[in-house]
């Protein structure tokens, strides 16, 4: 046998046992190199009270309005206060030449004096004429007729105390004072100008900002929606007085006051179907102005066995909406849903899921239906940062997340 057929054999025998070997490892691998299952974030489902709100457009009105007006003819000499300041009830604002309404007054006062002059001197003929009447010394008509002009002088007196009441009325609009306290704006005349001619001139605008006004609008059918479900019983009414009102501006930042429903309009706009609700703020940096354009979130029932999810937790596709659940195996399945409207990063559920119920809000992309999975319960990012920004620090891990409602 030749060296080079031994070690032909050697190394086929060595070949074989490899082989051999390499079989009986094979399965101790492949359970070594088995992927774990994969792990998702779960909230649990539970029931809750739950406040449903609209958010609903609208615009800023002040609570009170007042045009400044002049109430006399005459020459503005003079003007009182700076624009676009606050002012306060009776403050003097602008003054009126009184030089002519002086010269009516006087003259009102000296009709008056005058009047009563006139008046004096009929009563006393009258009370003369009084006796001399009983004894026939004069006439019953003469003594009718001086009783009948010591009347019409105690009139004409009367005549002349209010023409006297209505030139120092006169006078005194000579000098404008504001009517209700507020902001006060432009000046809409300037010293110099002649005023009140034939017509009630206005000098300025006042507006009383706060509190202020916000005057919502909300569909009819919203409305009607609301009333059916609160008459229905599956949901509960707000108390007077106690709806909530949040409101966040024309540039997207939250206004940091609430305000409160004042009251919600009997009567639908035809050109629109919608009705007009008013709510009131505070606003005492002044930082709400009229005319401004808002939003406003109001809280106008309450659903007492409410179910939401996270809005990363429903899954949409043609057939409507769906949510995976993971069951007591562990194992996923597909559960058809249906929504409610939207409150904050949230899906009311309406129907398809109970409480108790494990639903996956992250790791969606790497289940699919049947696969078995492992849970941990997931962490809202929006609540588990709070104390860490209160504190400096890292935010610690938060327990299993519920879905009750605030």
């Amino acid at each position: 046998m030749s060296l080079v057929s031994r070690y032909t054999r050697i190394a086929l025998a060595v070949s074989a046992l490899s082989v051999v070997a390499a079989c009986g490892k094979k399965p101790d691998a492949a359970a070594a190199g088995a992927p774990p299952p994969p792990e998702v974030a779960i909230v649990t489902v539970s029931q809750g009270p739950l406040a449903i709100s609209n958010e609903l457009p609208g615009r800023l009105e002040a609570t009170r309005t007042a045009q400044v007006r002049a109430r006399v003819p005459g020459i503005i000499l003079k003007r009182t206060f700076r624009e676009g300041s606050d002012v306060k009830a009776g403050d003097v604002l602008f003054r009126i030449d009184p030089a002519p309404l002086q010269a009516a007054y006087a003259s009102a006062q000296a009709a008056l004096a005058r009047a009563q002059a006139t008046a004096a001197q009929a009563g006393a003929k009258a009370k003369r004429y009084q006796p001399l009447v009983e004894i026939n010394a004069i006439s019953k008509q003469e003594y009718d007729d001086a009783i009948a002009s010591q009347k019409t002088a105690d009139a004409d007196v009367l005549t002349a105390q209010a023409a006297r009441q209505t030139a120092a009325l006169n006078l005194g609009y000579a000098t404008v004072t504001a009517p209700i306290s507020g902001r006060i704006g432009l000046a809409l005349v300037t010293e110099g100008a002649l005023v009140g001619q034939g017509d009630a001139t206005p000098l300025a605008l006042i507006q009383q900002l706060d509190p202020i006004y916000v005057n919502l609008t909300q569909s009819s059918n919203e409305v009607l929606d609301l009333q059916r479900s609160l008459a229905d019983g599956k949901l509960k009414g707000i108390g007077t007085g106690q709806a909530k009102v949040t409101l966040t501006t024309d540039d997207g930042r939250p206004y940091g006051q609430a305000g409160k429903l004042l009251f919600s309009d009997m009567s639908v706009d035809q050109s629109t179907g919608a009705i007009t609700l008013r709510a009131e703020f505070p606003n005492p940096k002044r930082t709400l102005l009229p005319g401004m354009y808002v939003r406003a979130k109001l809280e106008q029932a309450v659903d007492e066995n409410a179910i939401v999810l996270p809005q990363q937790a429903v899954v949409r596709d043609l057939n409507g909406s769906i949510a995976m659940v993971v069951g007591p195996d562990n194992k996923v399945a597909p559960r058809p849903i249906v929504t409610g409207a939207s409150q904050g990063n949230t899906w009311i559920i309406k129907d398809g899921l109970k409480p108790g119920d494990r639903v996956i809000v992250e790791g969606l992309q790497k289940v699919k239906p049947g696969a078995t999975v492992t849970v941990v319960p997931w962490q809202d990012p929006s609540k588990a940062q709070k104390p860490a920004a209160a504190q400096g620090a890292p935010a610690p891990a938060a327990p299993a997340a519920q879905t009750k409602a605030n």
